[in-house]
């Protein structure tokens, strides 16, 4: 099972780039061309505010704004199971060539764990944008100083310590601790799982040492790691982080795991070929911008852009992946 979670993890990894796009009007003010700001776009996140999504959304929409790529970008939230009460709201929107939603792997799982109605295949992919190494992450008084000290810890009594993570079971910060248990010999089915709906609700907790530990993407914990509030014991990614240089990858550590999380956005079935053109221009011009790489840099993110027909490939061989993992958890028929 573990070689079979590692490989299908690889696979997750190995298949994206970047992302692109940002959508008009479709009363014939798109822009599409024209050299103007697009404008009328509405980014939806599918969980709470604070966390990953949220983040690279309104990231996202500042830099279009800032850069006058887009004009009145509206993010707005709209949280609950995992991602997919959003997704519904997308699926339901037909045609609607404004709105698009920010989403990434955690939404893939949610669709089967949550038994979704609405799927990713009945969206229109825009883009990837980013990939981002995954933490593991204690307060600030937590008596685990290292990696080590937590997997001795939690090796000795892996049900009394409850780990959370900011995604439903089949999202990343649920798969990263179930790979991470059976990498250091832990059995996946004793681990204290606590799903909360995004970083947004992770965070208090963790900081509120209602969890032993926490699972997420690192990004989402920058602020508090600079703050003192958290301490971050590894990172998942194959090299070190440049915005976390102290910290050891899990490899470094002795634990054969990498994982890495990804980004993109989608928007409604149905929506014109013209809203679609502009939705990727935009993203395109923002991730060419300096203010884009800034960002990256500032983030820790990888830049991962890809859009429109490759990222839709992209979503097909997640979906499989994802099915295949959360099947072998006896988390989807």
């Amino acid at each position: 099972m573990r070689s079979s979670l590692l490989a299908a993890t690889a696979l997750l990894a190995v298949l994206g780039l970047t992302a692109c796009g940002a959508t008009a009007e479709k009363n014939g003010t798109s822009n599409s061309g024209s050299g103007k700001p697009a404008t009328g776009l509405r980014l939806m996140v599918p969980n709470a505010a604070g966390g990953g999504y949220d983040t690279t959304a309104r990231v996202a929409a500042k830099v279009m704004e800032d850069a006058k790529i887009a004009t009145g970008v509206q993010v707005f939230n709209l949280p609950g199971a995992g991602g997919t009460v959003g997704l519904q709201r997308i699926v339901n929107e037909k045609g609607n060539g404004k709105l698009a939603m920010q989403m990434g792997l955690g939404v893939v799982g949610a669709t089967y764990t949550s038994k979704s109605k609405a799927t990713l295949t009945q969206t229109t992919p825009i883009a990837k944008m980013i990939e981002e190494a995954g933490a593991i992450v204690v307060p600030k008084d937590s008596p685990y100083k290292t990696i080590g000290d937590l997997v001795t810890a939690w090796k000795a009594n892996p049900k009394g310590m409850a780990v959370g993570g900011g995604s439903s079971p089949g999202g990343p910060d649920h798969l990263l601790p179930m790979q991470l248990a059976q990498a250091v010999g832990i059995n996946p089915k004793d681990v204290n799982f606590v799903s909360y709906d995004g970083g947004g609700e992770l965070l208090p907790a963790l900081l509120g040492s209602k969890i032993a530990f926490g699972a997420s993407g690192f990004g989402e914990f920058l602020d508090q790691v600079q703050s003192g509030q958290v301490r971050v014991l590894a990172v998942t990614s194959e090299k070190p982080i440049e915005a976390l240089k102290e910290v050891p990858t899990l490899k470094g550590s002795g634990i054969d795991l990498v994982f890495t999380n990804w980004r993109g956005i989608v928007a409604p079935p149905g929506i014109s070929d013209e809203d679609k053109k502009v939705w990727i221009d935009a993203l395109t011009k923002m991730h060419d911008s300096a203010e884009w790489k800034s960002e990256l840099d500032k983030h820790g993110w990888t830049d991962a852009f890809v859009t429109g027909d490759e990222f839709g490939k992209f979503l097909t061989d997640q979906d499989k992946a994802v099915a295949d993992i959360l099947t072998k958890l006896g988390l989807a028929a």
